[in-house]
Formats: structure tokens, sequence, C-alpha cells
């Protein structure tokens, strides 16, 4: 008989952990079954192999290094705090125990970060690596571990790298994790130990997937090759500062003199300052419409040569795998505050949620790391969520303050085209070196590849080197008289404030340490990459938003949204925001402060442009609006209110257009019985709902028709072929003269995905019922009269609608729901995608099906041009209780483990998508009151 799972792993005695005991063993002998089964791979592995990763969670341990005894204390979800006589000790505990339950993914991590999947996973990922290697994320890691991190920093990244080698030490791959048993099969990889530029190397990472408008900018330049400056302009249109309130409204930034007060009515007047322009393009060519842009075709560069390396480059970055996000589409998050005004404790409530690409495990670990004594020797008493692999507390809570975070996307990366001449690259008439470096990438089962990566002389590295076929269209390419003359080519250059060594790591160590707002703020200012919104909360009743990071100006008439000319140095970064002219607010009148990814501010109150590119404030507005109306009447809120606002599954478009889709006549009574579920409905997007099915499948055939079809092929879903005309128009024309082309995207990359921005897209257009966008050409093949207006367009999609669930769920409306379409599936990010079938089968869970919607408050996201599964979801969930500290609550994705038969591989999922929220202890009485296991470390 197998040792039992459940005691091993932490699970209190009792029916439920008999019954998880039970499952557990069943799904060992189920696995051990499946690796039998697998014996063309030349291997068998025994339930011991299985279980030998396994960590240990009771008893003790000696660890060299340690100058005190460590206690780890496990609940029974496996989730461990820390408690230690000094911050040394306390940090190496930390390194242990994430290794213990997360290695491997720190080890992908790390790979991924230096550009050395290849020496992991083999030639498939030569690819990657060159792409990586070029950014070189692990030399600017370096470099600012070397140059940039304060003392106390380096001294607890080295305590935390030597927790993590000493649980490796000694330990043989099978030992630390399933998936090197599996790897096993091919190659004889053998971890490496762990260093201090690791965790630095993975802030990178998240700041790669939060790197703010870089896919805005390669999408707006691809539509030019079928749309016009106006039609991209209806593409993006202008933030509502009238509808959706900007983050800031009662805030200020101090710069010298400068101070703003905007008040809550949106009046207020800026600060003097010169700003950059704010438009989205310029002119002739290829730029869109708008004030202040810089459009493409006034840099003298040709769109065929443009768009033919952006589609390259775009293949490179969704290449490239995913650290936190969805490569930089549709991330967001919400977080809000409230001040104990509005609340029933007297005391600030936080929330916070962010929406990340799904993963298993979790990208958040979720703990607390308590000095047994707060003092100067032990600073430590904080408790959150973090990242395997980084010492510290990212988001949650200490004994004083609260936190939480949400993407700015401020517009930090700009494209270059670059003039290619011999060896260099044009710049102000004369010809430039690029600097170089040569790379070597090892390659598991292969032989080695080298690489040279070439930067221009302000450390821009060369991305279109990394694509053969940009270089040979950069050679060939048609280009105007404006532009210099053609010579090797174009190429394509990346200018990206990560990319310079900063103070980010610092930043963790300080919010954690900070006792109040001042603290916080300083705190703060060190956290240059990724830009973040930062709320907070104290226990003395304080509320505040700030908002840090290292920001680019730029010329006057560059507005960042489009590539710029390389060899024009008046497109250079003029230099960065100061941070004392960051906007910030504290304790305002309303009581309540907002972030999801809205405009942090009105841009006509702000003298400098932090991005053209914001989220829409569709979640925003309605989690504002849900706190008003639960305040009005001077109601109070609760956790638990906050608990159910995150929740909150309203679609906002749905209430803009049921209203008219009801009135569309149909003769089908097959549509009209699809129709008739909108009637009444409340425009929630329960799993269970069947309105809300036949609703987003009516959006997403709305989308299809009116933009998608008319978009390029790189924007549109990879194997999605239509007949179009090859001229830069939206008119239906005859059906001689088309051509046929293939969509290049990812289903969960491609546009209209269907998110905020396209809701405004829609919500402009709908008082321009004869709108060329709401025409549709007949297309081949299709007996279909075409649309000509907004209605008949809108009759077409329900039509298309009702056929296409009659596809996918049945002609019988009445087994309709949401969740069969919106489902959930999580999956190992490397062998649960790439390995073997029966691999897939063992690390892979799934699906759930799950409530909410894009650009729900509830964003379980969907892309709206590829399908109905999700493709981001809320991370994790945590509502922060300052009047008790342990009446807050938490949930995370996945669990605690990333062993994929360990009783904490999934075991908060569930709750999570029921919407539950777990206990967070805090106190000491609290977690010894929860604690499972206890492990004592001894030096």
């Amino acid at each position: 008989m197998p040792p039992n799972t459940t005691a091993s792993s932490g699970q209190k005695p009792g029916k439920s952990g008999r019954k998880k005991g039970r499952r557990a063993r069943l799904v060992v002998f189920v696995l051990v079954l499946a690796i039998v089964a697998g014996v063309a791979y030349g291997a068998y592995w025994s339930i011991s192999t299985v279980r030998a990763s396994f960590p240990q969670t009771k008893g003790s341990i000696s660890l060299e290094g340690l100058s005190g005894p460590v206690d780890v204390k496990r609940d029974s979800y496996g989730i461990p705090q820390i408690y230690a006589s000094s911050d040394e000790d306390l940090f190496m505990a930390q390194g242990y125990v994430q290794a213990q339950d997360r290695f491997y993914e720190m080890d992908v991590r790390r790979h991924m970060t230096s550009g050395r999947l290849s020496e992991m996973f083999g030639k498939g990922q030569v690819d990657n690596d060159e792409f990586l290697r070029t950014l070189g994320w692990d030399r600017v890691a370096k470099e600012e571990y070397d140059k940039k991190l304060s003392a106390s920093t380096k001294k607890y990244l080295q305590a935390y790298a030597k927790g993590v080698n000493a649980y490796l030490q000694g330990k043989s791959g099978k030992q630390i994790s399933l998936e090197y048993a599996a790897l096993g099969f091919e190659n004889d990889y053998k971890p490496a130990q762990w260093t201090p530029v690791d965790s630095v190397s993975w802030l990178k990472a998240m700041a790669w997937d939060l790197r703010g408008n870089m896919q805005d900018e390669i999408d707006r330049a691809l539509m030019t090759s079928r749309l016009g400056p106006k039609q991209i302009a209806d593409l993006y249109p202008a933030y509502p500062y009238s509808r959706n309130q900007a983050i800031v409204q009662q805030g200020q930034y101090d710069e010298l003199t400068k101070t703003f007060d905007g008040g809550d009515d949106g009046s207020g007047t800026s600060g003097t300052g010169t700003g950059t322009g704010t438009g989205t393009g310029a002119g002739t060519g290829t730029g869109t419409s708008g004030s202040g842009g810089a459009g493409i075709g006034t840099q003298g560069s040709a769109s065929s040569a443009l768009e033919s390396q952006l589609e390259g480059l775009y293949r490179v970055l969704d290449d490239v795998p995913t650290a936190v996000g969805v490569n930089g589409n549709g991330i967001g998050s919400n977080s809000w505050v409230v001040g104990g005004e509005h609340t029933i404790t007297g005391k600030p409530l936080l929330a916070n949620d962010p929406h990340l690409s799904p993963s298993l495990p979790s990208v958040w670990y979720q703990m607390g790391l308590h000095c047994r004594s707060v003092s100067a020797k032990c600073q430590y008493d904080v408790t959150g969520y973090t990242f395997a692999g980084m010492p510290g507390v990212v988001i949650g809570h200490n004994q004083n303050i609260s936190w939480g975070m949400t993407n700015s996307g401020v517009d930090v990366t700009d494209l270059y085209l670059e003039k290619l001449t011999g060896d260099g690259y044009l710049y102000d008439g004369k010809v430039k070196p690029f600097t170089t470096r040569e790379e070597t990438i090892k390659v598991a089962g292969g032989e080695p590849k080298k690489i040279v990566v070439r930067q221009t002389s302000d450390g821009m590295p060369l991305l279109s080197d990394r694509d053969n076929e940009l270089v040979k269209v950069g050679k060939k390419a048609t280009v105007d008289t404006a532009a210099p003359d053609r010579g090797d080519g174009y190429g394509i250059a990346l200018r990206w404030t990560a990319l310079d060594p900063g103070t980010s790591m610092d930043a963790v160590f300080a919010m954690d340490r900070a006792t109040d707002w001042k603290g916080f703020r300083e705190a703060a200012a060190l956290f240059d990459v990724p830009s973040q919104n930062l709320v907070y909360a104290d226990t003395d009743d304080n509320i505040g938003y700030t908002l840090p990071g290292k920001i680019p100006t730029r010329a006057e008439g560059d507005d960042g949204s489009l590539p710029a000319p390389g060899w024009d140095s008046k497109y250079k970064w003029t230099g960065y925001i100061p941070k004392d002219a960051l906007p910030y607010e504290y304790n305002p009148e309303r009581g309540y402060i907002v972030t999801a990814n809205q405009a942090v501010i009105d841009q006509d109150k702000y003298p400098y442009t932090l991005t053209t590119d914001w989220g829409y404030g569709t979640r925003s507005q309605r989690i504002t609006d849900l706190i008003e109306q639960k305040i009005k009447g001077d109601g109070k809120i609760s956790t638990d209110d906050m608990r159910q606002m995150q929740l909150d599954n309203s679609s906002e478009i749905a209430k803009l257009l049921v209203p008219k889709l009801l009135k569309i006549d149909l003769a089908d009574k097959d549509v009209r019985e699809a129709q008739e579920l909108l009637e009444g409905w409340d425009y929630t997007q329960d799993a269970d709902s069947a309105a809300a099915a036949y609703f987003n499948a009516v959006w997403r055939n709305i989308l299809k028709l009116a933009f998608g079809n008319k978009l390029p092929k790189e924007l549109r879903v990879k194997g999605q072929c239509l007949w179009v005309d090859p001229v830069n128009s939206t008119a239906p024309v005859d059906e001689t003269g088309k051509v046929l082309e293939c969509g290049q995207r990812d289903a969960d990359q491609a546009q209209p995905d269907g998110g905020d921005r396209w809701f405004e897209v829609v919500r402009k257009l709908m008082n321009e019922p004869n709108s060329d966008w709401w025409r549709t050409p007949a297309g081949v093949g299709d007996s279909r009269p075409k649309a000509t207006n907004r209605d008949q367009l809108f009759k077409r999609a329900m039509i298309d609608a009702r056929w296409e669930l009659t596809s996918k769920l049945g002609k019988d409306i009445d087994t309709w729901s949401w969740g069969r379409l919106h489902r959930l599936f999580l999956k190992n990010q490397t062998l649960g995608t790439e390995g073997p079938g029966f691999l897939q089968y063992m690390l892979n869970r799934g699906p759930w099906k799950l409530s909410g919607g894009e650009a729900a408050v509830n964003a379980t996201g969907w892309n709206a041009a590829g399908g109905y599964e999700v493709v981001w979801v809320p991370s994790m969930r945590m509502v922060v209780n300052l009047a008790d500290l342990d009446k807050s609550k938490w949930i995370n994705l996945t669990g605690a483990s990333g062993h994929a038969y360990s009783a904490h591989y999934t075991d908060q999922t569930d709750k999570w998508a029921d919407g539950e929220l777990l206990d967070w202890s805090f106190s000491d009485k609290a977690v010894d009151d929860t604690t499972s296991d206890t492990l004592v470390l001894r030096p």
C-alpha cells in the first residue's frame, strides 16, 4: 500500500481528510498505469518516483547556514507561514520552502529569462532563446544586481539563493519534481545552483508581459495595409473621460511648484509644463488621424516594408513563452480601496485581483514571512502573494499597511525602424556602428548554436535580426522618395525601460517594511519597472494611490503610438517624467479609490503623456457604480460586499446592444426563439445563463462581420480564410477581383478581441446606422444578401449566432449555458502543452465552467475573434480588512504546490471558480489555530 498522501501533505484527519487521501491514492494508481502504458518512451515510473518529490512538511531538517531555528507552519491548504529571528534566516527559509513546492517552475522561469530553454527542452526552443538572448534580460539583471541594488537587498537575495540550494543539495531530478523524471526520457538534464541574479531576472519577465502598448503600436501599423487613417482612428477612439472616471480626481503631483487638484466634478487646472502630443498619428502616408502623433508615412518608411517586418516581429513575440500574462494582450486587473467612513468596521477595506493568463501552477505563491520579534535584526512581519523564485512579498499586507497592484498601461516601449547600411545604421545622416556580442545557445540532444546580437549605441537591440524573413523584406521593400536610400534594407529595434538596470527589487523589500503612507511612497518610488497602479490602506484609516515607474518623455509631435524613424534623432526619448511629477492621491473626499486599468488622470489636466492606449474604463466605472450604490444613503460596505463586487458578472456592452437586438424583426422561428432569451435578461453572465451564451455569440458575430472581416490577415485568426478586396477600402465591392487571404494570428491574440476598446468603438458607431463599418460585402460562395446598415448587420449576426450555438451546444436552447462555452483549462506551461499526450493528461486539469466575461469585473476574459474559452482570469483574489487583519480573505487560482499529484496542486480552484475566499490568518494565534503541519529548520 502506498504511503498516506493525506498525512504527508498536511491535511487534517477526519472524513474530509480520508476522502482526499483515497482520491490521492487513486490518482497515483492511475498515474502508474498511464506511465506503464507509455513504455514506448522507454521508461517505467513507480509510485515511489511519483511521490519522491513531495516535500517534507513535518519534523525537522538541518540546514547549514541558518543562525537559529525557523518554524514553517502550513495550513490545510499547504500555505506556509515562516517564523524566524533574523532577516537572513527568514529569506533563506523562504527560498527553501518555495523550492520544496515549486522548484521546477522556478527552474523553467530562470531558463526562460536567460534564454536557455533549449538546455531543458531541446531544439524546439532555439528560436525563443535567440529572441530572449537578444533582449538580454539576464545581462540587465546582473548589471542591476552588481550596480543598482542596495547592500541589504543583495544580502536577502543571497540568503534566498542559499535556501534554494540547500533544498537541491543531494537530490536527483526525480526527487525534485515529476517533470524532471519525464525530461529524463530524452536528456540527462540536471538542475544547476540558484543564484541571486535568477531572482532579479524574474522581474524582467514580469515587466515584459506588462509592457504597455507595444501590441497596439504593432497592430496600428499593420492595419495600414487595409485601412486608412480615419478608419484606424475609428478603431482607437479617445478615452471617454466624461463617462468613465480616471483614477486620480482629487490628487496631485509635485514637481517644483506644479500642483494638480481636480475635484470630483472633473474640474481643475493643470500645472505648468510642456506636454507631448496626444494624438494617434499624423497627416499623410500610413499614420492614423489625430493631433500630435507621428504618422509613419511622414517618416519616410514604406508601408510594404513596415507591414511585413512587423508581421514577422509579431510572430517572434507571439512565440515567446508566457511569463505572467498573455504576452501583453488583455492584461488587466482590479484593485480598489474604501475608507473607514464607508465600511462596517470603520477602517479601510482593500481588494485586488490581477488578471493574468491561467497557468498551472498559478503564477502566485501565498505565504507569510514573520519575525518572531520585529527589530533592527529582523524587520519583517508581512503576508501575501509573491512569485516562486523571488524573496519577499509582492502584494499583501504587514501589521500596519496593505497594498494592491494593477497594470498602469503606461507607454514604456517604442519600436524604431532602422535604416541598415553595411555593418551599421543611419543616424542623423551618418552611419553608426552597432555594438555586438556573440551568444552560444546550448541545445539538449543537439549541437550548440551561436548568434550575434546587434544593438544601437543607446542600447536598443535589433529584434529583426531574429527573423530572416524580416531581413529579406527589408532589402526588397519599396520606399517613398522621402525615405533614406534603401541600401541593405530596414530593421526594427526596441527601446524599453526594463532594458536599463533599475531598483524594483529594492522596492519589494521597502514596501514589505513600510509602516505608513510616507514610507510606502518612498518605497514605491523605487519600483521603476513595470509601472503599476498601487493602492494603499493602513490601520490608521488612511487610503491612497500612487503611480511609480520610469516613464519616458518624447519629442513634441511623437506620442509613441506608432513606430518611429530611428534615423532621425528628434525621435529619441528626451528623458523621463520626474518621479515627483507622477500622479498620486491621498484620502480623497469621496472616500474610495478605484483602479482597473483606466486612464490614470485626465490628459487635459496633466502636462505629460503617459500613454495613448488606456483601458477604456468599463470595469473601473462598474466598480465605482457598485461602491456608490452601496454607500448611497449612508450604507456601509463589508468584507463580503467587496468579495461580491469582485464577482460582478454584468455585461456593459449587453446593456447597450440588447434593447436594439430585441427590436430586430426575425422571420426564422428558431432564431426568434434565441432572441427571446434576451427578454428580461438582467445582463449578468452567470455560468448557467443561456441568455449570456446567446448574447456573447451575437456580440462575437457583430464584431466579425463589422470589423474582423475587414482587418488585414496579420490580425485575423490563423487559418480563417476570406476572399477580400485587395485595396484599402471597407466599402463593399463586386465578387470579381477578390483575393483569398488566410489569418496568421493565434486565436487568443487575434482582433477584434471584444474587449472594452471594442465596446467604445461600437458605442460611437451606434449613432451612425449607415456607417460603412455596418456594410458587409457578399462573400464568394455566400448567397445571403449583404448588410447595408447597422440593423441588417445585427440581424445577420443574430442568425449566425443561433446556428453557431446550435452547432456547439445543440438545437435545444433549454440546454444552452454560458459555462458550456466559457471554459477554463489549466495547463502545465511546459510538458503540459508540448509533452507526450499521456504527460499532458497527468499534468493538466479542467475544464471548469465559468461565469464572468470580457471587461466584466469578474474578468474571465475570452477573445471574440478566436472563440469563447477563457484566456485570462483573476489570477488571485484578496480582500484585506484593516480593522482586523485576521478577518481578511484570499484565494489562489490553483494551489500552493507545483507537484502534479500533491493534494495542494489545484485544491483552491473549485472554490476560486465558485467565487469563494479562504480565511487569511496573520496573528500568531490565528496562524497556530489553523496550522496542520509544522516543520522546524535547524542550523
